[in-house]
């Protein structure tokens, strides 16, 4: 939380996922995000 709000930007942002997915050529991100979130997958 800033003291004077956010700063300026384009609003793009392009994450270490979607490279790696370009790199790679893999079609769908959730076969490269280090810790996907599937159901089931986290026990409360």
């Amino acid at each position: 939380l800033r003291k004077y709000g956010e700063t300026k930007h384009s609003g793009y942002g392009l994450g270490f996922e979607r490279i790696i997915m370009y790199m790679t050529g893999v079609e769908n991100i959730r076969d490269v995000i280090p810790f996907p979130r599937t159901p089931g997958s986290a026990e409360f």
